[in-house]
């Protein structure tokens, strides 16, 4: 499995706000109650992280509307030992 971060990003009003929330809650609960979002704090932007096969996986996750303009990042965590062998790779 591989870890994903997808970030969708939405109008900054309220209305819109409350457009997202209910298109991701038509996708099941998951998406929702497990995503954090920035509208708080005026940054109408939401990310979950998760784990799937691929990024296609990944895609597959979001509501139709949010596809297109959603962005996908994959996830890495690097050890001290992987930096110490990229070092020596030089």
């Amino acid at each position: 499995m591989q870890k994903f971060l997808i970030e969708l990003e939405h109008e900054p009003v309220k209305e819109a706000c409350n457009i997202a929330v209910k298109t991701l809650l038509s996708q099941g609960s998951h998406f929702l109650t497990n995503a954090d979002w920035g509208c708080k704090d005026n940054d109408h932007r939401c990310w979950i992280v998760v784990e799937v096969d691929n990024r296609d996986e990944a895609l597959a996750i979001l509501p139709a509307i949010y596809k297109n303009e959603a962005k996908i990042i994959q996830l890495t965590r690097f050890t001290l030992d992987d930096f110490q062998k990229a070092k020596n790779h030089k």
